[in-house]
């Protein structure tokens, strides 16, 4: 009797465990037929019949076309400022070409001390003696320098500031802002040096007793010096350059910043942004000064009749200079011309390279949109 009575219960024990594996089963069985309807489901189609892709599809192909916009964005960059860089550069050098080649006739003679007065017969000696041309002797050669030099100037300030990440997330990094332009410098100087010398030597004789065209300099150094001697003079170039640079973009930058804070304007006008870079130009000429009076020397010394045939050293000339000139008639020498020429070049290019940037960007971003549509 007992056995009969324990019967049913076993039974509805099956029951229960069979029934409930069973629902378990058929849940499962619709979630997986759930899944399956989702991914056979036919994509949606739009008016014209065009299936129109999924989100996964659309955030895939996002994230595939975004990092070639961003490198066409970062080669937009450096484009524009390679373009805003040349033409600043050959403006600025244009405009104060009789100024430099004056600057350039006095430093490397130890024998005509040098004022305004002297400065001024030699522009109207030039004048009467050449013609208005003559004023801006040398200054192809300033072109096939300055044009390559400032574009790698400040192509590569924008990208030294980027490596060593000056003033970003508002930070004020006054170090590594003098850095990023001293790299600058060296950066476009060294790629560009040969230039610098055939402009000097082109600056310094004229086109009857010396070099008629640019490629006459190069043919007759390497010539009758050597190729060698396309390079006299680097190193002190590249010693003033770290300076020079150094400090005409610290001062600029500087400057902009303490504007923004006081002001609330990260862009100011253009006049604002030449008298910023007449103060940078200034700061800049006086810091690297007498290296540039040495750095001459060396590139003129076979062509300078005041010179020795010897090529001395930087060192070499630094004590020549002292003991022959004087600190105040040797090594700053042409230095009241250079706060002239100087401001006026340097608030040209800074302001310059700014406006046309600002220009280029604009057009680039009118460009886009107009594909994007």
């Amino acid at each position: 009797m007992s056995r009969l009575i324990e019967k049913p219960n076993i039974a509805m024990s099956i029951t229960t465990s069979t029934g409930s594996q069973l629902s378990s089963t058929v849940a499962a069985g619709s979630a997986n037929n759930a899944a399956t309807t989702d991914d056979t489901a036919p994509a949606a189609e739009d008016e014209d019949g065009h299936r129109i892709r999924t989100n996964a599809a659309t955030d895939g192909s996002h994230n595939q076309s975004a990092n070639p916009a961003k490198t066409h964005n970062k080669l937009d960059e450096v484009v524009i400022s390679l373009i805003s860089g040349a033409a600043a550069g050959a403006l600025a050098k244009t405009t104060i070409a009789p100024l430099d080649r004056t600057k350039i006739n006095f430093q490397i003679r130890k024998d005509v001390p040098f004022s305004f007065r002297a400065s001024l017969q030699y522009l109207r000696h030039t004048y009467a003696k050449e013609g208005v041309l003559a004023l801006w002797r040398g200054n192809s050669a300033t072109m096939a320098r300055i044009v390559p030099y400032a574009a790698i100037q400040f192509t590569s300030h924008e990208q030294w500031r980027r490596i060593l990440q000056v003033d970003q997330n508002g930070s004020n990094t006054k170090g590594r802002r003098f850095v990023a332009g001293s790299l600058a410098g060296i950066t476009s100087q060294s790629l560009t040096y040969p230039l610098d010398l055939a402009r000097a030597r082109m600056a310094v004789t004229d086109r009857y007793t010396g070099y008629r065209t640019l490629r006459q300099v190069f043919a007759k150094i390497w010539v009758e010096e050597g190729p060698r001697t396309l390079f006299r003079g680097y190193w002190a170039t590249v010693l003033g350059v770290i300076p020079y640079a150094g400090t005409s973009f610290f001062t600029y930058e500087t400057l902009k910043r303490e504007y923004n804070e006081i002001i609330g304007n990260s862009k100011p006008n253009a006049l604002i942004s030449l008298a910023f870079g007449a103060a940078a130009g200034a700061a800049g000429q006086t810091a690297s000064y007498p290296l540039d009076i040495v750095r001459r020397r060396m590139q003129t010394t076979r062509i300078n009749p005041a010179a020795s045939e010897v090529c001395p050293t930087i060192l070499e000339t630094l004590i020549q200079i002292y003991r022959e000139e004087g600190i105040k008639n040797g090594f700053y020498k042409g230095l009241s011309m250079n706060w002239i020429k100087g401001p006026i070049a340097v608030g040209i290019s800074f302001s310059t390279y700014d406006l046309i940037k600002a220009w280029l960007r604009e057009l680039s971003h009118f460009k886009r949109g107009r594909v994007d549509k």
